[in-house]
């Protein structure tokens, strides 16, 4: 597989991911603190909206690029 067609598959993965989840999350530690014995933390949890356009865009990008590396 030439490195044309494996970006479009990521591409084209990618944007369908993103069309189906619409985000993901992930957990960051902000504060800690460990005083004797007590051991403190803060962990936030964090959201990342994937815009669907951005999705769509990946998809057709994709599609385009296998389309093109096909030609001679």
């Amino acid at each position: 597989m030439n490195p044309a067609k494996l970006i479009a598959v990521l591409l084209i993965i990618g944007g369908v991911l993103g069309l189906a989840y619409g985000g993901f999350s992930y957990i960051s530690e902000t504060h800690r603190a460990d005083i004797g014995p007590l051991h403190l933390e803060v962990n936030e949890r964090q959201t990342v909206s994937i815009p669907i356009w951005a999705s769509l865009a990946a998809v057709v990008a994709g599609a385009a690029v296998l389309i093109a590396s096909k030609k001679p």
